[in-house]
């Protein structure tokens, strides 16, 4: 048995899996998520903004104390979208390495689509409707599409993701956004899937499978769940008909309804509407019926690769 550790920092959110691996299984010890909003303002500004560096690193020292009380023996830091775009990348370089003493990963896009794969599809079963899966893992800054049955076999990353979104076109459009505010956000969902098509083979794919806290929460919803239940969530399938409700309702709310909401977390509050609207647009655009929800992804991937 080997325990890892694995951190993944994307644009909303940082998290940790501490796990043990032993015969072809992963076994979860921690699994912790903090909302630390690090790609704030990055798309207008191209950098990571001193508060957000600051509310990363703060999650981050929490994860160390954890790794070092459970003892893993192997650590390994996954950086995504944000960091990606940001001209002081290596502010963010430095902090880690300070504090977990082993070099982040500011992994392409590419690398972050089989990750992701590999975390959502390694211990899912027939039941789940079996492949070939389009796998994808709509983030804060980027959403990734993978299309494969056993291993990626075509994966494209886009620069469209709940915060980028939502920054540039729902800031500051009202409460809830005006119909305007929400055709241009559509309008750059579907350059992106425009792209998406022209890239992989997603035809090919019979399954579905959506990973991530907008798909998670949209799960939620639709599931009509008090409060958070990942058990109740995870392999869940959401028919295409509950994802364009979910949508639509969230995009009819005020915040403060939003933020009522049993299952919503409150990083997600002013992002859930833009998140929700890819996965409502790449279920339209793609034909699918239904989309199977996992919580294992690009984290479970990270973990994996330490095998």
């Amino acid at each position: 048995m080997t325990r890892v550790a694995a951190i993944d920092c994307g644009t909303n959110s940082v998290r940790l899996l501490i796990a043990d691996l032993a015969d072809g299984t992963l076994t979860d010890v921690e699994r912790r998520m903090e909302i630390v909003r690090l790609g704030q303002g990055v798309d207008r500004t191209g950098r990571l903004a001193p508060e957000a560096l600051d509310r990363t690193f703060a999650a981050m020292r929490g994860y160390r104390k954890l790794i070092d009380q459970h003892g893993a023996v192997a650590t390994r830091v996954v950086a995504t979208s944000a960091t990606r775009d940001a001209a002081n990348r290596d502010e963010f370089v430095a902090g880690v390495r300070e504090i977990f003493g082993v070099e982040p990963e500011v992994v392409t896009g590419g690398e972050e689509a089989q990750l992701s794969f590999t975390g959502a599809t390694r211990e899912l079963g027939e039941g789940a409707g079996g492949g070939p899966y389009l796998v994808v893992d709509i983030g804060g800054g980027s959403t990734e599409f993978v299309v494969g049955e056993r291993s990626a076999e075509g994966a494209i990353s886009v620069d469209i993701g709940c915060v980028r979104l939502t920054e540039r076109h729902l800031k500051d459009a009202g409460d809830p956004p005006g119909a305007g505010a929400l055709e241009a956000v559509v309008a750059d969902i579907e350059a992106a899937l425009d792209r998406v098509a022209d890239t992989i083979p997603v035809g090919q794919a019979t399954t579905l499978v959506g990973l991530a806290g907008s798909v998670t929460t949209v799960a939620g919803i639709a599931l009509g769940l008090a409060e958070y239940d990942p058990e109740r969530i995870h392999h869940s399938k959401i028919a295409a008909l509950q994802v364009h409700e979910v949508t639509r309702s969230l995009l009819a709310m005020t915040h403060d309804e939003r933020a009522a909401l049993g299952v919503m977390h409150p990083g997600r509050v002013d992002v859930i509407g833009a998140g929700a609207l890819i996965l409502d647009r790449i279920v339209r655009r793609f034909g699918f019926g239904e989309v199977v929800v996992s919580e294992h992804d690009i984290l479970d991937g990270i973990a994996w690769s330490l095998a």
